[in-house]
């Protein structure tokens, strides 16, 4: 089929996000996934369609030649864009003008001006006069472009603001990264199948993952640095607690060895300040424009932070604190200046498109999958083939394990069973996307209440994660073996990736086994042989070994609690909910032990 657009007055400045064409059809430079959305839409003419491909793959590319398509062929003759934030809207209403369709980014009320195709909003805008949208859907055919859609069902009256404005248009195109919520809200003009067991999950018209994104080249592929260390913090009750980030622990030590990692008065913030600066220092020797970001939890750590960033490097951070006006300009500014570093708090928004990112540091308490695949999406934008992405985590078995899912593509589920008597395992999991969707990003004094002071941190190296495969031994910061990994070049085939992680790793382990026992200060093995103990496996670990318990009590006919007394005495350690997975798994073998002598 052949075509025109809108208008391709201004189709040769378009950006990095619209890669060297001009609107569908005056060209044949579309990506692959990109002219196969196009295809199956303009094949079926839909009223809906939703399109789920992975962060940096190129949405707002697609969604807009597709308004040019629709514009020129008069299907609609207006289009409105809702986006999640103000710099969001202003960077949809920017891109579109560079292929000729002109989007009014302050639009408030009233008519709107001859000159333009059409608004950008916010979903908060709609929140608010639903009704003054659609009037304006009403009264011409309308194109709706839903940006991150998954937002539309963070609240309740956004939902039923977007229904009531966007029901009467002609066309509605919803884009997201992530289909997927914690909650069982659901998503405006997004169709729900149900499946085999009965539960209903969103259905996506086209869908384009990172693991195809990355066989593509359209993405980069993402090295994750995980760093671990000995955290000591006091608890309300005025008790001091030692604990080493990956070791297993119950939740909420994990959370407070956690957070302890992540204050900028300890050790291990700088620690790996200073190694994510040394690798963006390797980055920039392939890709001297650069940048690396730091996602803070809120904006004292970001102020924190910042100076930490200024006495080690001797450079100033752009910090952006998003409630603050002058925010969206600055994440403009880094964008197109070469400034090595900039501190966001929680993250800088999704969809905000800053190309040259190639270096994270992830120091957020935040641990949605949601959450984590939208600040992961800040770096793997790739501009030209060979460029990789390196994010440095705490060791922290739910982050570890969402760098290990990357390529797992999700849906949103709308029903959640619970059997009964059973503890609803979404429920954390709701509660921190709550907490992670927060519409402020200041403080909010929760921190304060916390029973918990963080006392002392250090850092460790601890793994490389690349591709769900695990490599490294564990390291001081500084040493050869850690200046190994931080060396890894920045412009490299993904296969070379892999391949030269594999090599660092042999040249560690042979380096440790020439060294004498007595100088073995950390735990010499490979990262593949250290698992990192979920709270859910701890939970599963309490739950055999209550089960094993509460068999040998029938055998036995002595009270639980006479029997966890007795093993505890026997293998030491403190009450069950508060026991290592190592301890738990000793007092299983015991308990079956015990079963086995009485038989």
């Amino acid at each position: 089929m052949t075509t025109t657009a809108a208008s391709s007055s201004s189709s040769h400045h378009l950006s990095p996000a619209f890669p060297g064409r001009a609107p569908w059809g005056t060209a044949s430079k579309l990506r692959a996934w990109q002219q196969g959305a196009m295809e199956k839409y303009i094949q079926e003419q839909p009223r809906d369609f939703l399109a789920v491909a992975t962060p940096g793959a190129g949405k707002t590319t697609f969604a807009l030649t597709l308004a040019s398509w629709l514009l020129h062929h008069h299907v609609v003759q207006q289009v409105t864009v809702v986006a999640p934030t103000e710099h969001l809207k202003k960077q949809w209403a920017e891109a579109a003008a560079r292929i000729g369709i002109k989007l009014d980014p302050e639009y408030s009320a009233g008519p709107l001006s001859k000159e333009y195709h059409g608004v950008a909003v916010t979903y908060a805008g709609v929140g608010v006069r639903p009704m003054l949208h659609r009037n304006r859907v009403e009264q011409r055919k309308t194109l709706v472009i839903l940006d991150e859609i998954h937002h539309a069902g963070d609240s309740k009256s956004w939902g039923e603001a977007c229904l009531e404005a966007f029901e009467p248009a002609t066309r509605r195109l919803a884009l997201t990264g992530t289909p997927f919520r914690s909650d069982t809200n659901p998503i405006p003009f997004v169709t729900y199948e149900e499946g085999n067991d009965g539960i209903r999950r969103s259905a996506a018209d086209y869908t384009y993952g990172y693991g195809s994104a990355l066989a593509d080249h359209v993405v980069r592929p993402v090295i994750f640095l995980s760093y671990s260390g000995n955290m000591r913090w006091r608890t309300k009750a005025g008790d001091e607690i030692e604990a080493r980030l990956g070791e297993p622990m119950t939740k909420d030590a994990i959370s407070q060895a956690w957070r302890t990692a992540l204050d900028p008065r300890g050790e291990w913030m700088p620690a790996v300040l200073r190694a994510a600066d040394q690798r963006l220092t390797e980055v920039r020797k392939a890709i001297p424009d650069a940048g690396a970001l730091v996602i803070a939890s809120d904006q004292d750590s970001a102020r924190a932070y910042a100076k930490l960033i200024r006495d080690i490097t001797g450079n100033k951070a752009t910090l952006v604190l998003s409630d603050d006006a002058g925010a969206s300009d600055r994440i403009d500014e880094f964008s197109n200046n070469t400034d090595r570093w900039m501190v966001a708090v929680r993250m800088v928004s999704e969809g905000v498109d800053v190309p040259r990112l190639a270096v994270g540091v992830y120091a957020t308490t935040i641990s949605t999958p949601l959450f984590f695949a939208q600040a992961v999406g800040r770096f793997v934008r790739s501009r030209r083939r060979g460029e990789t992405a390196s994010v440095f985590l705490p060791t922290v078995p739910d982050l570890l394990s969402f760098a290990n899912e990357m390529e797992r593509e999700r849906d949103h589920v709308l029903d959640k069973p619970k059997k009964d008597g059973e503890e609803d395992p979404y429920a954390e999991e709701e509660k921190l996307l709550q907490e992670a969707e927060k519409q402020q990003d200041e403080d909010t004094g929760e921190q304060d209440m916390l029973p918990f002071e963080a006392l002392e941190s250090d850092a460790v190296f601890d793994r490389v994660m690349y591709n769900g495969a695990e490599f490294g031994m564990q390291a001081h910061p500084g040493s050869e073996e850690e200046q190994d990994y931080l060396g890894i070049p920045g412009l490299l085939e993904p296969e070379q990736v892999q391949l030269l992680l594999q090599k660092r790793q042999a040249r560690q382990i042979a380096h440790s086994r020439k060294k004498p026992d007595t100088e073995a200060d950390l735990l010499e093995l490979p990262a593949e042989r250290r698992p990192v103990v979920s709270h859910k496996e701890l939970m599963e670990l309490r739950r055999q070994l209550n089960t094993m318990v509460g068999a040998y009590v029938h055998q036995s006919g002595k009270p639980h609690g006479v029997i966890h007394t007795e093993l505890r005495r026997v293998c030491g350690g403190p009450p069950s909910a508060e026991a290592t997975a190592g301890q738990l798994r000793q007092r299983i073998a015991k308990v079956q032990e015990w079963a086995t002598r009485m038989r």
